[in-house]
Parts: structure tokens; sequence; C-alpha cells
């Protein structure tokens, strides 16, 4: 049986918005589109203060930005099914993660918050919409994230060989895979990924991201201060773990150090090889095994830090799309894997990698409009 989803993805990045056409069929997964819309400086700058913590935030600005990328998730699925000459009728459903405003899963009272209404999505496509994948975990004692190991587990898992797949998104995560049903599958978020790098060149160049890590390649590391800032309780916490760009921002480099000691290209390279070796020491502490390293998200387009990870392993390095999916579409073929989890009644989190108390189905539905 032939069935067609659509994942949307936003990340912590802030770049915009992926979204995959994917068909699942036999247990294969298989991309048919895919379609990127970046944001507006606009809009990039109202979702920046709306996820600061420290801002004052009035309710109306939070709800108007709810209804502005309801929107344009919804455009973003027109466009892509009309490159596709798909109709919206053939689509089974849309998983959105939604863009993550504010992540705190260790508070008293724990939350994880996304927005994007996916009351428009569901309204606008007609297509039955699936949101809000994470506070069921939460509910469930876990972390809200990582969710895609198991996604990961589906379709990069091999019965013989050790693996383990990165995600260099704003947070980097991990998920080890041993050989298939050999032992529990591990992931959490390893620390900061693209976030401080983007920071900080934002801060100093007034570019929105380090393309192929020049810049940091320009600089020289510190490796005292990458052990400076490897100290932060973060590092060693045990897992399960999720952070966000709450809490490794550009406000975290000016805790930790005193910026005026060093050359701005110099803190660039070395946060570029603290995002690496952040990596590479969780894989050797937890997955000493690890005969292949997989990488995706947008970090595989960080040459320099590919460089540093691969400097920092003893084994194979390579893109997803050695087995596959390119680097660029895992996360999104990863909500529209998710959200036929959810219509298929099916567990999307591993409580083993969340820390929640059990397995859960994920998300809420937000149905199609039934046909007049």
């Amino acid at each position: 049986m032939t069935e067609l989803y659509i994942g949307l993805m936003s990340g912590t990045s802030l770049d915009g918005i992926d979204a995959a056409l994917v068909e699942f069929k036999d247990n294969r997964v298989q991309l048919i589109s895919f379609e990127y819309q970046p944001f507006s400086d606009d809009i990039k700058i109202q979702l920046e203060r709306i996820s600061d913590a420290n801002a004052m935030i009035f309710i109306k600005d939070y709800g108007a930005m709810d209804t502005q990328l309801g929107l344009l998730f919804a455009n973003i699925i027109k466009m892509l099914l009309s490159k596709a000459n798909i109709p919206a009728t053939a689509i089974k459903a849309i998983g959105s993660h939604g863009q993550t405003i504010y992540h705190d899963p260790n508070s008293e009272l724990p939350f994880s918050l996304q927005i994007g209404d996916p009351n428009i999505i569901a309204e606008t496509t007609g297509i039955t919409t699936i949101a809000d994948f994470r506070r069921r975990d939460i509910a469930a004692g876990g972390q809200g994230a990582p969710l895609v190991p198991a996604f990961h587990q589906a379709v990069f898992s091999h019965p013989a060989e050790h693996r383990c797949v990165v995600n260099i998104g704003g947070i980097a995560n991990i998920t080890i895979l041993p050989p298939a049903h050999s032992a529990d599958i591990i992931g959490f978020d390893t620390g900061a990924g693209n976030i401080l790098m983007n920071q900080w060149i934002q801060k100093h160049r007034s570019l929105n991201y380090d393309a192929q890590g020049e810049w940091a390649k320009f600089g020289t590391i510190d490796f005292d201060l990458v052990e400076q800032l490897k100290k932060d309780p973060y590092f060693q916490a045990p897992t399960p773990k999720s952070t966000g760009k709450e809490y490794f921002s550009l406000a975290w480099i000016y805790e930790n150090i005193n910026v005026t000691d060093y050359k701005a290209e110099d803190i660039q390279a070395s946060l570029c090889y603290l995002t690496a070796t952040t990596i590479t020491d969780a894989i050797k502490k937890y997955a000493p095994m690890t005969e292949h390293v997989l990488i995706c998200g947008g970090g595989i387009h960080n040459d320099y830090l590919l460089q540093l990870i691969e400097e920092n392993l003893p084994c194979p390095v390579s893109s997803t799309e050695v087995y596959g999916i390119h680097p660029d579409h895992v996360e999104a073929i990863a909500f529209a894997w998710l959200a036929r989890q959810t219509l298929n009644h099916l567990a999307g989190n591993l409580k083993e990698v969340t820390g929640a108390n059990r397995n859960v189905v994920l998300g809420s539905i937000y149905q199609a409009n039934i046909p007049i």
C-alpha cells in the first residue's frame, strides 16, 4: 500500500521552512519532492524577539506570529504540491513540527512551545494536520526531545554495524544505533550545533551563518578557551537530556568568557571546535564501538566543522546521502514519518532517548474538512 505524507520543519537556526513530500510503501521511505522557503529578515527578527527569554512580549505579537507562521506553512505546502503536480486529496496527512519558541523540559513545570497554527494549515490546505509532537512526551515524563532518533532507527539502522547519526542544526543531537535489536537506542542533544557560530558571526560580520566555516578557519582555535566552555554543567549532565537556543546563546558566550581577551575570529574558530568536540566526546563516551558516523542537518555545509569532527574520530564520517536521504531533508521527512506513526496509533518517541515513562503516540490531530 502506498501512502503520501508531508513533513514540515523549521529549526532553531531560524533560517526557514523545509517541506518534504514523502511516499511510504512496503516499509520504504522515498522523497517525492522537497521545497525550502527562507524566512524574510522581518520574520526572523520577530521570531528572535518572541523566543528571547528576556524580552517583553505582548500576547498580541505572539498570537499574530502563530497565525503568520501557520499561513507560511500552508503556503509552502501549496507550492510543494504544485511542483509535484499532486492534489491535496492524495495526501494522507501533514506532520508539522512548528517553530520552537521555548524549550524548558527541566523546570518545575516543564514545557516545550512551538507555534505555527495547525488549524490554519488544515483549513487552508484541506489536509489533516498533526502538530504539537513534543508535549505528550513531556507529559509522560520525558524531555520532549530529541524525537528524530525513532526515525533514524527506522531508516538508518543496520543488522550488523554500529552506527551513529549526528544531526547538526542550531542544536546538535546524536542517535546511537547498535546492530539491530542488540541494545537500546541512545539519543540526546550534545549541545550547541550551529547556533553559537551563527549568532557570533551575525554580531561581528552581519552574516546569518559562516559559509563553509571560512571565518572559523581563518581564526585560531584557543584550546584553553574551549576547555573553559566545556566546563558548563550541560556537557557533564547525564542522559537523557535536551537543550535549546534559550540556553546556548550569545548571552551564554558572554557569561562564560571575557570576549575582549580574544580576537573575534579566534572565538569563532573555538566555537566551531566546541561543537565538533562535544559531538565527538559524546560518541566516544556513549558509543565507543561506532563503525560509521552519518551526518545530517545544516552543519553538513560547514566544511571546517566536518573536518574537525573527522579529525577527532577513528571511524568514517559521511553524509546521510550515502544511505539515500539528503542531509537537508532528514528532519522534514522525519516529521512526515511521525505523522504516519500518529495516524496509525503507533508511538513516535523512544523512552530510552527522551526519558519518558513509556513510549506514547505523539501529537494532536487537526482533521481535514469533510466535503459538503
